[in-house]
């Protein structure tokens, strides 16, 4: 990974969208749900502050709108402050 978040920042994979057909009819992309959960795959060394509680692998559940995309090698992620993370899925 060459991406590597500063200060409180995490860097996440969000988990796959599922796919869902109402009666043989497939939902495109635009209508479905974001996923609001996902896997941190590079953290920052936090601040004086804000020491960062969460570390690579943690499972985590977000915002819906919380982040900013970013798109490398092809893989989406989102990068957010650890204060917009909302819990550590266990």
């Amino acid at each position: 990974m060459n991406v590597k978040p500063l200060a409180d920042r995490v860097l996440i994979l969000p988990a796959p969208v599922e796919e869902k057909t109402i009666g043989g009819i497939i939902i495109p992309d635009t209508a479905k749900e974001k996923p609001m959960n996902g896997t941190i795959v590079a953290v920052g060394q936090g601040t004086k502050e804000e020491e960062m509680a969460l570390k690579e692998g943690d499972k985590v559940l977000y915002g819906k709108y919380a982040g900013t995309e970013l798109e490398h090698d092809g893989v989406k992620y989102l990068i957010m402050r650890q204060s917009d993370v909302l819990a550590i899925l266990g």
